[in-house]
């Protein structure tokens, strides 16, 4: 490790602050506001201060914190903040299938479930090349369902490393999200951990591991976009975990 990256490491004071907004949700935040003061304006108070809440509460479900990026070339990162509720040997999409996508054998999917308080800003698992962007009209149903992997609304993302590794994630839209909105492209470079699109409000994302790796998160375990390894790349090591 070089001299400046040691610094890095282990010294500077890092601070809290608040997190900004991301763009996306600055108009629903105005509108918000907008609303808020035409009910105090007409003498509505009650309705006025329920308003505010509100209002706090879209800016809070944009909120786009900084994060801590592992930087280990074997790591997958969570793509969201969330809840592990399904983790299952499954077929791959068929939009990301086949000898140019993830292959046609079962992979191993990990399933993040987003509430409506969660952190939306969605996160590239690995770093490399976009090879594809697939969206999908579909319904809306609980998006803690596992068949909403196949009926509701969905976009499949598909990015490739620089050694050809490849791996898949699918943002699936909830029983209130009503928008995926994407951040990226086919043939756009990614590094790990950057913002790719976002859901709104309330939804899941489904990550393929590639063969020949193992979940490092169990059920009931929550996420941390950017941050939490849900794999490494080759490795077959199981842990286990329980709820208390």
């Amino acid at each position: 490790m070089e001299n400046d990256e040691l610094t890095v490491a282990l010294g500077g004071n890092v601070k809290w602050r608040f997190p900004s907004v991301h763009p996306e949700g600055v108009k629903f935040g105005l509108i918000a506001a907008a609303i808020t003061a035409v009910l105090f304006l007409v003498g509505w108070e009650i309705p006025g201060w329920l308003m505010v809440m509100v209002t706090i509460w879209v800016l809070a479900f944009f909120r786009d914190p900084v994060r801590a990026v592992p930087q280990d070339e074997r790591a997958i990162v969570a793509p969201a903040d969330g809840l592990v509720t399904l983790i299952q040997r499954v077929p791959p999409p068929r939009e990301m299938a086949g000898a140019d996508g993830l292959g046609d054998q079962p992979m191993i999917r990990v399933s993040i479930f987003m509430s409506v308080f969660d952190v939306h800003i969605n996160r590239t698992p690995i770093g490399g090349m976009v090879k594809s962007v697939v969206y999908i009209s579909g319904k809306f149903l609980n998006a803690d369902l596992d068949k909403a992997s196949e009926d509701n609304e969905r976009q499949h993302i598909l990015v490739e490393r620089h050694d050809g590794v490849r791996i898949g994630f699918t943002q699936i839209a909830g029983l209130v999200a009503r928008r995926i909105v994407p951040f990226v492209k086919p043939g756009d470079m990614v590094a790990a951990g950057q913002r790719i699109g976002l859901i709104r409000f309330g939804s899941r994302v489904d990550v393929y591991l590639p063969a020949g790796t193992a979940p490092r998160v169990v059920l009931g375990q929550r996420t941390v976009a950017g941050e939490t390894i849900l794999g490494q790349i080759g490795d077959m090591r199981v842990i286990s975990g329980i709820q208390q």
